[in-house]
């Protein structure tokens, strides 16, 4: 591949969309596949979603939570039990009615999530109030057939994700749990994706069907757009009555189970890759990056022995630290190219090691985001290149943090949240009376709507009136524009 046909020829700031599908295909994320609306995950790609799984993996089971596995098809009645569910997911479920030649005597749904096939079983499995609380979690992919556009890891029709499904005695015991998940998911933002997030409820409108409450992290993109990065859902009792989940308390009499899911997928690369990539190519934290590390020895005939000695040994002594690191001792590519492979690549660090680094005892040290250069002694490379990482996930937090900072906004007005979101994005926040109808008019003017309102309901509105109707405002409210 040419320099040319390697790098990335459209801009992030103008051209967002088109640049974006230009970084998912040249940096080896993603390829489309044949069927419109789904996509081949590339070995890259999936290596970052494995370090993010990891992360959250990790901590679930340090709460308490047990992977399992449960079927990728759902009987029609099983869904059927839950009526808001399947009025939520109806026109996006896949049905599967034949095996072979033979018609189904029931169909099967493709899940497009999983609480009407495990529910039942949580049902079976518990018996007592000693079994409580009972948390399941599965990595699995789902199937929603929504018809909009392909866009990797933010809409497709099948994606991978995880899931979290909990049992527990009451409401408050539920409801810890769902902000224990809720505050887990901001911490991978924060700590591993070097994103800040906010965190908020979904509207009453805009809940997960069946829920009670959901709550939702959000992050914005450099384009202006909000995404839902991660969903943590009070189920109440909705679930269990529909699936008979009850256990016997302390003084033998029968109680409904309250139930909690959650769920995470590719959406947060997708986020990840939009926040930080440029029109270089991709750029990671080095919490995720595959490879965090590349060294690129320039030679020429007389130093190439030495050089290629001393890199190797850099190489050995961080390797053997722990550090992903490359040593790209290519011969038929020069060093310009190297450079240009790697940051399209999204490699954090690179050393550049020549004749003078040699003679120095030194190494030269250049960051992926902005380019910045520093020399550095040769002894305690693993410490000097951890502290380097550790700049690096600094500066990739502290852009995206000042982007969000400079765009969250106030409005008290229809005309003003139509005016600001036309014309800055971002997120715009009123007081709302609650009433999905005052959502409309932004929703059909600019396609903007409420992607969540304060975690606390008590909370106190920004505004006395709503910026739509002009009603009591009984919340605030965040508008933004979505994926």
């Amino acid at each position: 591949m040419s320099e040319q046909e390697l790098g990335i020829t459209t801009s992030k700031e103008h051209e967002t969309g088109e640049w974006y599908a230009e970084l998912v295909q040249k940096a080896g994320l993603a390829d489309y596949a044949p069927m419109g609306g789904f996509i081949v995950t590339r070995p890259r790609g999936y290596a970052i979603w494995e370090r993010l799984q990891n992360h959250l993996d990790t901590w679930f089971k340090d709460t308490g939570v047990r992977n399992a596995y449960f079927p990728m098809f759902i009987p029609e009645s099983y869904l059927e039990k839950e009526k808001d569910v399947v009025e939520g997911f109806d026109p996006e479920v896949a049905w599967v009615t034949h095996g072979g030649y033979e018609e189904l005597e029931e169909r099967l749904a493709v899940r497009p999530t999983s609480e009407s096939i495990i529910t039942p079983f949580l049902a079976q499995w518990i018996r007592s109030h000693r079994d409580l609380p009972m948390r399941v979690n599965q990595w699995c992919s789902v199937v929603r057939w929504e018809a909009t556009e392909t866009k990797p890891f933010f809409r497709t029709k099948e994606f991978l994700w995880q899931e979290g499904h909990t049992a527990h005695r009451d409401a408050e015991d539920a409801s810890e749990e769902t902000m224990t998940r809720l505050e887990q998911y901001e911490r991978l933002y924060e700590d591993v994706l070097a994103m800040p997030a906010l965190t908020g409820r979904k509207p009453d409108h805009d809940k997960f069907p069946g829920a009670d409450t959901t709550t939702t992290v959000e992050t914005l993109m450099p384009d202006g757009k909000s995404v839902q990065a991660a969903t943590s859902h009070y189920l109440g009792t909705s679930f269990a009555e529909a699936y008979d989940v009850t256990y016997v308390d302390e003084d033998e009499e029968e109680q409904l189970a309250h139930t909690t899911s959650w769920g995470l997928s590719w959406r947060a690369l997708g986020a990840l890759f939009m926040t930080h990539s440029d029109d270089q190519g991709l750029v990671l934290p080095p919490t995720l990056a595959p490879t965090q590390v590349v060294i690129v020895p320039i030679w020429n005939e007389d130093s190439k022995d030495a050089v290629l000695e001393y890199a190797a040994d850099v190489a050995a002594e961080l390797d053997e630290a722990g550090v992903r690191v490359e040593l790209d001792d290519r011969d038929n590519r020069n060093p310009g190219f190297k450079y240009n492979e790697h940051e399209l690549n999204g490699v954090p660090l690179r050393i550049e090691i020549g004749p003078y680094e040699v003679e120095d005892d030194e190494l030269t040290l250049v960051h992926r985001p902005d380019g910045e250069e520093a020399t550095v002694d040769r002894e305690g490379a693993v410490e000097t290149v951890e502290d380097h990482l550790d700049t690096i996930y600094a500066k990739l937090y502290a852009e995206a943090e000042q982007t969000l900072e400079g765009e969250i906004r106030e409005a008290e007005s229809r005309e003003e949240i139509l005016g600001t979101i036309g014309q800055h994005g971002g997120y715009v926040k009123c007081g709302w009376c609650g009433d999905e109808a005052c959502e409309v008019p932004i929703k059909d003017a600019i396609a903007a709507e409420i992607v969540m309102v304060p975690l606390a309901e008590d909370e106190e509105p920004i505004h006395d009136e709503c910026a739509i109707c002009g009603d009591d405002a009984e919340e605030t409210a965040y508008f933004a524009k979505t994926y």
